[in-house]
């Protein structure tokens, strides 16, 4: 076996080089596992604004949004205005298999897709983020309070692990709905969710007030983004975020899905395509209520501030 080949007219080189430390994993093993389960993985990421994190020999991960210019001609792109930064960016849309193996190539380990399409948001996004890395647990309890939020809200969601420490849950959108409105009954659905067990689950953005509990993270509509199903991460032992059905949660841990055992669980399935529900209006109590709360970013910003004034004068 030779350590460089062509797959699709992509040149793909020093395939047996070690991915990143503690990946149990070659570069190789990213560029066969993406290219089996391109099938499931290019309808999340395509059409999208896509960021990926590549890896280096050497280097620290960093985050890649602009295309590099010595991108491939076929590559698609999209130009997105970036209110952070106040410029535009060239984001890479990954639509069909070349490009993909292209990415790998590049050692481009996660993928990252927006959470819209041209000029529509998609889904509603919650992140379940645990306090520590062993209490998985605690986000399997944190997702069934989410569940009950939907569930009184009349709405149904798809769960994933985040391929960290984590969960991710998301509620698919008709067409159409406002990107304020979707970030409003975000703010909503995790206040609701918070307020069936407190002492689990926590809003608070600032990381010292979360008092051990599970983070439900409201903050990814807009402009961010989610790590998109099936992606791997750059995580010991190279992981992946992997599709859960919601009665399965308590039997699973992030480390069982990884860019080794992934394939073989899914089988002939694409469980993310079949788990997630059709699109849905918001319902407008929840969006009115959302409106009523402020957003975390812009709070725990003033909060910051206030309590720094607080410590020079004391």
């Amino acid at each position: 076996m030779t350590s460089d080949e062509t797959r699709d007219g992509v040149s793909l080189t020093n395939l047996d080089q070690p991915l990143f430390d503690e990946a149990n994993a070659t570069k190789r093993d990213l560029v066969d596992y993406l290219d089996a389960v391109r099938d499931r993985i290019l309808p999340v990421l395509r059409d999208r604004a896509l960021s990926v994190i590549r890896v280096r020999p050497g280097q620290a991960p960093f985050m890649q949004k602009n295309v590099p210019k010595y991108a491939p001609s076929w590559v698609r792109t999209v130009s997105v205005w970036a209110g952070s930064s106040q410029r535009q960016v060239s984001y890479a849309l990954c639509d069909d298999r070349r490009t993909l193996l292209w990415f790998a190539n590049q050692r481009a380990v996660e993928y990252h897709p927006a959470l819209f399409r041209g000029e529509h948001a998609t889904h509603l996004v919650l992140d379940l983020d645990p306090p520590v890395d062993d209490a998985f647990p605690l986000a399997v309890r944190a997702a069934r309070l989410v569940r009950q939020a939907l569930d009184d809200a009349g709405l149904a969601g798809a769960v994933k692990t985040s391929g960290a420490k984590g969960l991710h849950v998301f509620v698919p959108v008709v067409e159409g709905t406002a990107m304020d409105d979707l970030a409003a009954a975000t703010r909503a659905l995790a206040a609701r969710a918070e307020l069936i067990d407190p002492a689990l689950a926590t809003t608070a953005f600032i990381r010292e007030d979360r008092a051990g509990k599970v983070f439900l993270d409201s903050t990814r509509a807009g402009g961010a983004t989610v790590v998109a199903a099936y992606s791997p991460r750059i995580r010991p032992g190279t992981p992946v975020s992997f599709p859960v059905a919601w009665d399965d949660l308590d039997r699973v841990t992030p480390a069982d899905f990884t860019v080794h055992t992934a394939l073989e669980l899914l089988g002939d399935g694409d469980p993310w395509a079949e788990q997630m529900p059709e699109p849905q209006r918001l319902p407008a109590d929840l969006v009115e209520q959302g409106h009523t709360i402020p957003i975390a970013r812009v709070q725990a910003m003033h909060e910051g501030k206030r309590r720094a004034r607080a410590r020079r004068a004391e």
